[in-house]
């Protein structure tokens, strides 16, 4: 299993809608680079919730349920979408300050390519935001 990390404006797509949905399509994604991370996604990957732009902080935990297939918000077939449920809400959501200021997340592409909105997160950075967050599961 692999640990990454999705980005939605709270205005936009927040995780209280996410809740409520239970599932959405991760769709609409127009940078290469995030693109092939979702690409990458396998069923079963775990994934930090993060709002962008207002509250910057990861929020919660979901699951990726389907893997990649084109997208179907975009005529081009280059894209792709995911499906994703969330699981839980972090006990303590997690901020960008907060994780720019801990030594062990340093490399971490929040930090260093924080504009991009599908991220790889490592083992190591996932254990570190979960403590953080309050979080010793997801089950």
């Amino acid at each position: 299993m692999a640990y990454w990390l999705i980005k939605s404006e709270p205005e936009v797509y927040s995780w209280d809608q996410f809740m409520k949905d239970k599932q959405t399509r991760w769709d609409g994604i127009r940078n290469y680079a995030a693109r092939n991370h979702l690409k990458s996604m396998k069923k079963g990957d775990s994934l930090f919730f993060y709002h962008s732009n207002q509250g910057t902080e990861i929020v919660g935990i979901a699951e990726v349920i389907k893997e990649a297939y084109p997208d179907p918000a975009s005529p081009d077939p280059a894209w792709f979408a995911i499906d994703v449920k969330p699981l839980k809400k972090m006990a303590r959501p997690v901020t960008l300050d907060q994780i720019k200021k801990e030594k062990k997340l340093a490399g971490m592409a929040l930090v260093r390519i924080s504009r991009l909105s599908v991220q790889p997160v490592t083992d190591e950075e996932w254990q570190v935001i979960m403590k953080m967050g309050g979080m010793e599961s997801v089950s």
